[in-house]
């Protein structure tokens, strides 16, 4: 009897652990909190357990700050077109404080914290067409996962700007104008669809010399607005910047040479920009600039998750 009832107090007690961990955002008041951003807050520093965020359906405008203390947490969508984290800062505008934002500084939702998730969520900048500089994510943290995302901006929409992290983009939606996916971490995008809305650059890489891999779209569709055929497949933020595009639709809307260079400085002459097996009406490889190349097959078979991502595997923690 004694081991009957010391069982079933563990069982009511891991009941008990696993609920204080789900927490649910509702605006019409039916969840734990009516604020995505009262939900972060109540994540326990120093958090070394799964910790799950459940958003329901609605349009909440706030600036979210998930800190570098905070990590394991997944947000939940209750579905990705309906359920949008959007903001409207962007660089140039005075914030509350009388300082003026930058790029930096501009993001709808910035995440510090390591083994970050998020399902389902459209993240989003909402300044406008002609606002300049506007990040709707910026993730800074190690073994990022974002599954049926959608990320909707103009400029600067998606930062990943620390080149110790790893990242992982599945099945995710990207749309901007100018440098829409910039910085220097390791990130894999797989059957991602990317679409432009301006004649100007998909990626700014900011990759390190001594980084082997940078960006990778890998089974990804390319579109953009139908007026569009001038948008590069990139530009070399920095002299090393890695871009490869693998086995993906090349839209129409990308330019014949395929890439462009950064300005007037010399990036590209190092930058390491390359394709292999993409298709569609933007694809011909003959008409590419000449400091890009194809990647042979024995070259493309270095570009494997376990290759990339070291002892990392998104795939696996899905299935957790």
């Amino acid at each position: 009897m004694k081991k009957l009832v010391v069982v079933l107090t563990i069982l009511i007690l891991a009941i008990s652990s696993f609920a204080q961990k789900r927490l649910v955002v509702a605006k019409d008041g039916t969840g734990s909190f009516t604020t995505v951003q009262a939900a972060l807050n109540a994540v326990p520093k120093k958090n070394k357990k799964p910790f799950i965020i459940y958003i329901k359906n609605g349009i909440y405008k706030e600036k979210l700050f998930l800190d570098s203390t905070k990590n394991y947490v997944t947000i939940l969508g209750e579905d990705k077109f309906n359920t949008v984290l959007t903001y409207d800062d962007h660089a140039g505008k005075i914030d509350p404080a009388g300082k003026t934002i930058n790029t930096r500084t501009s993001w709808s939702f910035k995440v510090l914290a390591d083994d970050f998730t998020a399902k389902n969520i459209t993240f989003q900048n909402d300044a406008g067409f002609n606002a300049g500089q506007a990040v709707a994510v910026e993730a800074d943290g190690d073994r990022a996962i974002f599954r049926n995302c959608r990320f909707i901006g103009f400029q600067d929409v998606l930062f990943t700007p620390k080149d110790n992290s790893r990242q992982y983009y599945e099945n995710c939606y990207i749309e901007g104008t100018t440098d829409f996916i910039f910085g220097a971490a390791t990130v894999w995008f797989q059957q991602c669809h990317i679409h432009s809305k301006k004649n100007s650059h998909v990626t700014a890489a900011d990759t390190p010399k001594e980084k082997q891999f940078g960006y990778v779209f890998n089974d990804c569709v390319l579109t953009g607005d139908s007026s569009l055929h001038n948008v590069s497949l990139g530009r070399p933020w920095q002299p090393y910047s890695n871009v490869v595009y693998m086995k993906s639709y090349i839209g129409q809307h990308i330019k014949a040479e395929g890439w462009s260079a950064w300005n007037n400085n010399n990036n590209h002459l190092t930058a390491r920009y390359a394709e292999y097996k993409n298709y569609g009406p933007s694809a011909n490889i003959s008409t590419r600039v000449n400091w890009s190349k194809q990647l042979t097959d024995e070259e493309a078979k270095k570009y494997k998750l376990q290759n990339i991502f070291g002892d990392w595997n998104p795939l696996k923690e899905e299935k957790k």
